[in-house]
């Protein structure tokens, strides 16, 4: 029985793990690695610009502030261009490439895009077997699905698809696209694939707390996590699961929030400045009731010195 985390990832939350996250929450925790959010392919290569917004750290090598290497996830149906931005994505500077078949986004799904490929096992095995002979050997390729679309029926052979195709590793968020976000995690699907097929292999979902962390291993029988909202709930969540240290008080918490509330306001997307605070707290409210009481004082407001005035007091 596996009782001991080995790796712990850093999930690519689209709209929500920026790069002004990814380097915060890694200034704080243990992270083995990160995942971007989506680089959207379509039908040609992508400007450099793209990967640059959407990964900043690319520029440094592919590594966070604190030398967390990170990896670009790619989004996208077609297996040529899917190869062809892999192998940009790698002379950029990422460390490897993630490919997204697990969005639930109904804009990505209508598009052909993310989990409703899930639905055709045949074109996941297409545009990973593309990527895969296009990489050179020692990169590595990952991908993340979810349990299926509407059920867990197709399960199996989507991994199949994805180990024939000679993927390194795989994460599995233990829901369906169906499922959405909605509790709880079926993690004892990862298990049975794990006792199947030999590949590294990545257990999601429903992990916030180390007793969470600890059921999922047991029944996903893999010593690798990626942590998703759960990481936004308790910031330092990657350092807990593996047994570094507790759950950070509310006094860190409430320092490290008001670090990040002067980030986001000289940041680049400070026009969303207070939409992106009430974001994160309504995940930390989740750990920590005084979140939810600054998230009821300032829901109304919209002017950032005031904000900033109510934030101080906490």
């Amino acid at each position: 029985m596996i009782n001991q985390i080995n790796k712990v990832i850093l999930a690519p939350m689209e709209g929500v793990a920026d790069e002004l996250m990814r380097n915060l929450l890694c200034s704080i925790n243990c992270y083995d690695l990160c995942i971007t959010e989506f680089v959207r392919v379509v039908d040609r290569l992508v400007p450099t610009h793209i990967f640059h917004k959407i990964s900043p750290e690319l520029i440094r090598g592919g590594f966070t502030l604190n030398n967390t290497p990170t990896r670009v996830q790619l989004l996208g149906q077609e297996p040529h261009w899917m190869a062809e931005n892999a192998i940009k994505a790698i002379e950029l500077g990422s460390h490897g490439v993630d490919l997204n078949f697990g969005c639930p986004a109904k804009a990505v799904n209508k598009s052909k895009g993310g989990a409703v490929l899930l639905k055709t096992p045949e074109t996941i095995y297409q545009i990973v077997n593309s990527v895969k002979q296009a990489l050179p050997q020692e990169q590595i390729l990952s991908a993340k699905i979810r349990l299926g679309f509407d059920d867990a029926s197709l399960l199996d052979e989507i991994v199949s698809a994805i180990t024939s195709a000679n993927a390194n590793q795989l994460t599995i968020h233990a829901r369906t696209k169906r499922d959405g976000y909605n509790p709880p995690a079926y993690w004892h699907h990862i298990g049975e694939i794990s006792e199947k097929y030999n590949i590294e292999l990545f257990a999601n979902g429903e992990i916030w707390s180390l007793s969470d962390a600890k059921q999922c291993i047991r029944e996903a029988k893999t010593a690798n996590i990626m942590l998703g909202r759960g990481a936004l709930a308790m910031p330092n969540l990657a350092n807990v699961v593996k047994e570094k240290e507790d759950k950070m008080p509310w006094g860190s918490v409430s320092q490290l929030f008001q670090h990040y509330a002067q980030l986001e306001l000289q940041g680049d997307k400070s026009f969303y400045f207070s939409s992106r605070l009430k974001q994160w707290l309504r995940y930390l409210k989740l750990q920590y009731p005084q979140a939810e009481a600054l998230f009821n004082a300032i829901k109304l407001m919209k002017n950032k010195d005031d904000i900033l005035k109510q934030i101080a007091k906490i």
